[in-house]
Protein backbone atom coordinates (compact mmCIF):
# COMPACT_ATOMS: atom_id res chain seq x y z
CA UNK A 1 0.00 0.00 0.00
CA UNK A 2 1.52 3.39 -0.64
CA UNK A 3 2.49 4.93 2.86
CA UNK A 4 1.58 8.12 4.33
CA UNK A 5 4.76 9.94 2.74
CA UNK A 6 3.73 8.88 -0.44
CA UNK A 7 0.61 10.28 -0.28
CA UNK A 8 1.40 13.90 0.91
CA UNK A 9 3.62 13.87 -2.29
CA UNK A 10 0.73 13.22 -4.72
CA UNK A 11 -1.33 16.05 -5.99
CA UNK A 12 -4.80 16.92 -4.48
CA UNK A 13 -6.60 14.51 -6.77
CA UNK A 14 -4.50 11.66 -6.83
CA UNK A 15 -4.30 11.99 -2.94
CA UNK A 16 -8.35 11.34 -2.61
CA UNK A 17 -7.98 8.93 -5.23
CA UNK A 18 -5.49 6.80 -3.40
CA UNK A 19 -7.06 7.59 0.25
CA UNK A 20 -10.49 6.22 -1.51
CA UNK A 21 -11.50 2.91 0.68
CA UNK A 22 -13.35 0.67 -1.97
CA UNK A 23 -15.19 -2.20 -1.44
CA UNK A 24 -12.58 -4.31 -2.45
CA UNK A 25 -9.24 -5.60 -0.65
CA UNK A 26 -6.54 -3.09 -0.55
CA UNK A 27 -3.08 -4.18 -1.56
CA UNK A 28 0.76 -3.15 -2.27
CA UNK A 29 0.04 -0.83 -5.13
CA UNK A 30 2.99 1.04 -7.19
CA UNK A 31 2.24 4.62 -8.67
CA UNK A 32 4.68 7.12 -10.40
CA UNK A 33 4.24 10.61 -11.28
CA UNK A 34 5.85 11.62 -14.35
CA UNK A 35 7.47 14.64 -15.56
CA UNK A 36 4.41 16.04 -17.11
CA UNK A 37 2.94 15.83 -13.81
CA UNK A 38 0.53 13.03 -14.53
CA UNK A 39 0.40 10.03 -11.98
CA UNK A 40 0.84 6.37 -13.27
CA UNK A 41 -0.17 3.08 -11.32
CA UNK A 42 1.61 -0.21 -12.12
CA UNK A 43 -1.08 -2.78 -13.49
CA UNK A 44 0.63 -6.44 -12.43
CA UNK A 45 -1.09 -7.77 -15.06
CA UNK A 46 -0.23 -6.05 -17.83
CA UNK A 47 3.20 -5.52 -16.44
CA UNK A 48 3.32 -1.82 -17.15
CA UNK A 49 2.40 1.69 -15.83
CA UNK A 50 -1.14 2.95 -16.82
CA UNK A 51 -2.55 6.86 -16.88
CA UNK A 52 -4.39 6.68 -13.16
CA UNK A 53 -7.70 7.27 -13.33
CA UNK A 54 -11.02 6.70 -11.21
CA UNK A 55 -11.74 3.51 -13.75
CA UNK A 56 -8.17 2.18 -13.46
CA UNK A 57 -7.95 2.22 -10.05
CA UNK A 58 -11.36 0.57 -9.73
CA UNK A 59 -9.87 -1.93 -12.76
CA UNK A 60 -6.59 -2.85 -10.82
CA UNK A 61 -8.29 -3.46 -7.37
CA UNK A 62 -10.36 -5.45 -9.16
CA UNK A 63 -8.55 -7.41 -10.71
CA UNK A 64 -6.55 -7.87 -7.90
CA UNK A 65 -9.55 -9.24 -6.07
CA UNK A 66 -10.27 -12.01 -8.77
CA UNK A 67 -6.76 -13.14 -9.07
CA UNK A 68 -5.84 -13.46 -5.51
CA UNK A 69 -8.88 -14.15 -3.81
CA UNK A 70 -10.92 -16.09 -5.97
CA UNK A 71 -7.86 -17.52 -7.61
CA UNK A 72 -9.12 -16.85 -11.40
CA UNK A 73 -5.92 -17.59 -13.47
CA UNK A 74 -4.09 -14.63 -14.80
CA UNK A 75 -3.37 -16.16 -17.85
CA UNK A 76 -6.87 -16.24 -18.60
CA UNK A 77 -7.92 -12.45 -18.22
CA UNK A 78 -7.61 -10.02 -20.92
CA UNK A 79 -8.33 -6.16 -19.93
CA UNK A 80 -9.56 -3.61 -22.26
CA UNK A 81 -10.04 -5.09 -25.62
CA UNK A 82 -11.52 -3.91 -28.56
CA UNK A 83 -14.90 -5.50 -29.76
CA UNK A 84 -17.23 -4.22 -33.29
CA UNK A 85 -20.70 -4.25 -32.27
CA UNK A 86 -22.93 -3.07 -35.13
CA UNK A 87 -19.95 -1.47 -37.27
CA UNK A 88 -19.16 0.62 -33.76
CA UNK A 89 -15.79 0.23 -32.18
CA UNK A 90 -16.53 -0.49 -28.19
CA UNK A 91 -14.03 -1.69 -26.11
CA UNK A 92 -14.51 -4.10 -23.02
CA UNK A 93 -12.91 -3.79 -19.36
CA UNK A 94 -12.12 -7.52 -18.20
CA UNK A 95 -13.16 -10.14 -19.50
CA UNK A 96 -12.06 -13.79 -17.76
CA UNK A 97 -12.26 -16.81 -20.30
CA UNK A 98 -12.70 -20.55 -18.85
CA UNK A 99 -9.65 -23.46 -19.65
CA UNK A 100 -11.41 -23.78 -23.04
CA UNK A 101 -10.95 -20.25 -23.77
CA UNK A 102 -14.86 -19.90 -24.02
CA UNK A 103 -15.73 -16.74 -22.46
CA UNK A 104 -16.88 -16.49 -18.97
CA UNK A 105 -16.86 -13.13 -17.43
CA UNK A 106 -17.33 -10.12 -18.57
CA UNK A 107 -17.13 -6.87 -16.39
CA UNK A 108 -17.39 -3.14 -16.90
CA UNK A 109 -15.87 -1.05 -14.15
CA UNK A 110 -16.97 2.65 -13.99
CA UNK A 111 -15.27 5.40 -11.82
CA UNK A 112 -15.72 5.13 -8.00
CA UNK A 113 -18.29 8.12 -7.99
CA UNK A 114 -20.12 6.68 -11.07
CA UNK A 115 -23.67 5.22 -10.12
CA UNK A 116 -24.39 1.83 -11.45
CA UNK A 117 -28.30 2.16 -13.19
CA UNK A 118 -29.89 0.06 -16.15
CA UNK A 119 -27.67 1.97 -18.63
CA UNK A 120 -24.72 0.36 -17.26
CA UNK A 121 -25.77 -2.95 -17.22
CA UNK A 122 -27.30 -2.69 -20.70
CA UNK A 123 -23.86 -1.44 -21.91
CA UNK A 124 -22.51 -4.85 -20.78
CA UNK A 125 -25.26 -6.67 -22.12
CA UNK A 126 -24.83 -5.23 -25.52
CA UNK A 127 -21.25 -5.73 -25.36
CA UNK A 128 -21.76 -9.45 -24.68
CA UNK A 129 -24.51 -9.77 -27.38
CA UNK A 130 -21.26 -10.29 -29.23
CA UNK A 131 -18.78 -12.11 -26.82
CA UNK A 132 -21.27 -14.24 -25.03
CA UNK A 133 -19.94 -14.64 -21.41
CA UNK A 134 -22.09 -16.51 -19.25
CA UNK A 135 -21.37 -14.30 -16.15
CA UNK A 136 -21.65 -10.32 -16.39
CA UNK A 137 -20.21 -8.04 -13.94
CA UNK A 138 -20.42 -4.16 -13.32
CA UNK A 139 -18.38 -2.51 -10.54
CA UNK A 140 -17.49 0.71 -9.28
CA UNK A 141 -15.48 -0.25 -6.59
CA UNK A 142 -18.11 0.30 -3.83
CA UNK A 143 -21.31 -1.79 -5.21
CA UNK A 144 -20.58 -4.79 -8.09
CA UNK A 145 -23.40 -6.22 -9.73
CA UNK A 146 -23.24 -9.53 -10.73
CA UNK A 147 -25.44 -11.39 -13.50
CA UNK A 148 -25.52 -15.10 -14.61
CA UNK A 149 -27.07 -15.82 -18.54
CA UNK A 150 -29.30 -18.66 -18.91
CA UNK A 151 -28.18 -20.40 -21.73
CA UNK A 152 -31.71 -21.65 -23.06
CA UNK A 153 -34.02 -18.00 -22.44
CA UNK A 154 -30.34 -15.88 -23.12
CA UNK A 155 -32.48 -13.49 -20.39
CA UNK A 156 -30.12 -12.33 -17.08
CA UNK A 157 -30.64 -13.26 -13.71
CA UNK A 158 -28.85 -11.05 -11.17
CA UNK A 159 -26.72 -13.25 -8.12
CA UNK A 160 -25.29 -11.72 -5.39
CA UNK A 161 -21.65 -13.25 -5.82
CA UNK A 162 -18.71 -13.04 -8.15
CA UNK A 163 -19.23 -16.42 -9.93
CA UNK A 164 -16.23 -19.43 -8.95
CA UNK A 165 -14.02 -20.09 -11.16
CA UNK A 166 -14.28 -23.60 -11.79
CA UNK A 167 -10.72 -25.68 -13.06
Amino acid sequence: MVNFTQICMMDEKVQQLAKEKLNLPSFDFRIRKEANGRYFIFDPLRKKFLLLTPEEWVRVHLVHYLTNYLKYPKSLISLERGLTYNSLNKRYDILVRDRLGNPFFLIECKAPEVRLTQRTVEQVSVYNQKIQAAYLGISNGNTHICMQRDIHSGNYAQINFFPEFMD
